[in-house]
């Protein structure tokens, strides 16, 4: 057992206690967490540290298979020059070095506090790494497919691998993105994929274009090498609210990157269903388009943090994605982007022993240096030691 105090206990779901201590077991789960305002606390007993403790990250949306691509994509291609590069260069890769590409990135994580992960597959490649049982993984595995006469023999592949894979529980048929998915093959997801859906969201000014005129760089770029995208027929609306609405309100489902969503697109989304979440993943959106969300209009909505891939990201670390959130946007309070890269994804990922600080779970535990605890905000020089 050991007695683990900070500066500041963020717990990721109640109030920040200040000299806070955590009573730990040996073995992880949380025993106590103790206010020094309430309970008489024997500091002789106490490892005490500077900075803020706060639960392990839950890494919400990574595509660890794609790990081998680290550093071999150009920056600020947009999303659709980027997809094009992701294509010319797949095939250059053996077996053994996207294995090992996969078993680094997942050290990576795990030294950056990162606790769970809810990982993008595109086939089975990634399945030996995640049965070693060192980090905690969901499984989404992405289907896409445009020409509607496709989409019975899409799925059925789909659960021929998603079979293999070591978890049951943990692994759910999803979308790829709007864009990518025909209309049969978005409702045999929603009704075949499960309860826990995810999809790549707004993440380029040019998917709502698609969906308004059917014009823009990626309306050219899948037209390019899909014939079906040619007799598709535009929405004349938004992406969001017109694909949305293709799943039941009883879905938990996740919208990823979310980088040209406004105001009526979130409140659409939220009339729609109270069981959407939100999933930023800032520093690819740096990588990719140079842009951040506006972070502002998602204040008061379900949100969580992801890395994204090495493909698209300089590190796999949830402490620098609060970072640049935090730069660019100083007014979010810390107990919010914490909550966001913790609770929340615990939450949504149904890892309930993860995500918060509090008796009878095991969320392992965060340090976070070097952080300014006058302003409450992270500070480029924000390091973090993984205690327990």
């Amino acid at each position: 057992m050991k007695k683990i105090s900070a500066d500041y206990i963020f717990t990721g779901n109640s109030t920040p206690i200040k000299k806070g201590v955590i009573v730990v077991s040996d073995n992880g789960e949380i025993l106590e967490v103790l206010n020094p305002l309430q309970q008489k606390i024997n500091w002789e007993e106490v490892e005490q540290h500077q900075g803020i403790i706060c639960p392990g990250f839950i890494n919400t949306h990574c595509h660890l298979e794609l790990s081998y691509l680290k550093g071999k994509l150009s920056e600020h291609t947009q999303l659709h020059g980027f997809v094009k590069e992701i294509i010319a260069v797949r095939n250059n890769f053996t077996v053994e070095e996207r294995q090992k590409a996969m078993k680094n990135a997942e050290q990576e994580m795990i030294a950056n506090g990162i606790v769970a992960v809810g990982d993008i597959a595109n086939g089975n490649t990634s399945f030996h790494q995640k049965a070693k049982g060192k980090l905690n993984y969901y499984t989404f595995l992405e289907v896409f497919g445009l020409n509607p006469t496709h989409s019975t023999e899409i799925m059925e592949r789909a659960n021929i691998i998603k079979k293999e894979y070591p978890n049951q529980l943990r692994i759910s048929i999803t979308a790829h993105a709007p864009y990518s998915l025909s209309a049969s093959l978005l409702k045999k997801v929603n009704k075949h994929g499960g309860n826990l859906l995810t999809i790549h969201n707004q993440e380029t000014e040019s998917e709502n274009e698609l969906f308004l005129s059917k014009t823009g760089n990626l309306y050219e770029q899948l037209a390019s090498f899909n014939e079906a995208i040619k007799s598709w027929e535009p929405t004349r609306k938004n992406s969001l609210p017109s694909y949305l609405s293709n799943f039941s309100t009883d879905k938990k489902i996740l919208l990823v990157h979310n980088t040209y969503t406004n105001k009526a697109d979130v409140d659409f989304a939220k009339n729609y269903s109270n069981s959407i979440y939100w999933c930023f993943c800032p520093n690819a959106n740096e990588y990719i388009e140079g842009k951040q969300p506006n972070y502002e209009l998602f204040l008061n909505e379900k949100c969580t943090i992801g890395t994204d891939s090495l493909a698209s990201n300089w590190s796999l670390s949830i402490l620098d994605e609060l970072k640049t959130i935090s730069k660019k946007n100083p007014s979010i309070p810390l107990e919010t982007l914490i909550k966001w890269a913790t609770t929340n994804g615990a939450q949504f990922l149904g890892f309930d022993k993860l995500g918060s600080i509090a008796k009878g779970k095991s969320p392992s535990l965060n340090l976070i240096e070097n952080v300014d605890l006058e302003k409450m905000c992270f500070t480029e020089k924000s390091s973090l030691n993984v205690l327990f």
